[in-house]
């Protein structure tokens, strides 16, 4: 059993992935900023916690995090604004890592987009620059820490049904779509047992392979 902190808890994955992590038999803390979100997240089986972490500091989301075992970010400012964008994505993405490190919460998994990264190519001119930006800052971040990381890289998000089967983007094997509740079973096989998938990044599409065939 881990002890899982969902920053992000009322996102479209982290509502589908709290109830598969709950069977697995995991306690399951998610983080809101809005108490309206809290019986909705309730619904779910998980704990919900009511917390802004684009306001709290590094010391104040440390005790948010403390007693648990591991960290699951699915948060994100949803575009639109650049100023949030990057104060979430970027800025309490970081301080959630930073804080993590603090309290002893050595195991972080970051659900990040498909082609961020130093090279993701998108002009400063464009609207999506600062998510990407943004995205990409953070996950160099994780990736430098001393933190048990993960990085999943999902494509184009959908809302269709779950295969709990998928592709890794590379290669021949361009960036193209895969449903929400896809990266929910992702996100499940990562937790299934300890180490799995550590020190990776996953970059994926829906596909042909079962989700922990990919991942072992």
């Amino acid at each position: 059993m881990t002890r899982i902190a969902i920053i992000g808890g009322h996102g479209k994955v982290a509502l589908l992935a709290s109830p598969l992590l709950l069977a697995d038999g995991h306690e399951v803390s998610a983080v809101i900023r809005n108490p309206d979100h809290a019986d909705e997240v309730s619904a779910t089986g998980a704990t919900p916690v009511v917390a802004d972490v684009e306001r709290l500091t590094t010391e104040e989301i440390a005790d948010l995090l403390r007693g648990h075992d591991a960290v699951l970010w699915s948060a994100g400012a949803g575009g639109g604004n650049p100023a949030r964008t990057y104060a979430v994505d970027r800025d309490a993405a970081i301080r959630s890592m930073d804080a993590a490190a603090a309290a002893g919460v050595r195991r972080y998994v970051m659900v990040s987009y498909a082609g961020a990264g130093p090279d993701h190519g998108v002009p400063e001119g464009d609207s999506f620059y600062p998510y990407a930006d943004a995205k990409s800052a953070a996950d160099a971040h994780l990736q430098d820490s001393d933190l048990e990381w993960t990085i999943l890289r999902p494509s184009r998000l959908t809302l269709d049904e779950p295969t709990g089967r998928i592709e890794v983007v590379g290669g021949d094997v361009a960036p193209g779509e895969v449903s929400r509740a896809n990266v929910a079973e992702v996100v499940r096989a990562v937790f299934a047992s300890p180490g799995t998938a550590t020190g990776r990044v996953v970059e994926f599409n829906d596909g042909p392979t079962p989700v922990a065939e990919v991942l072992g």
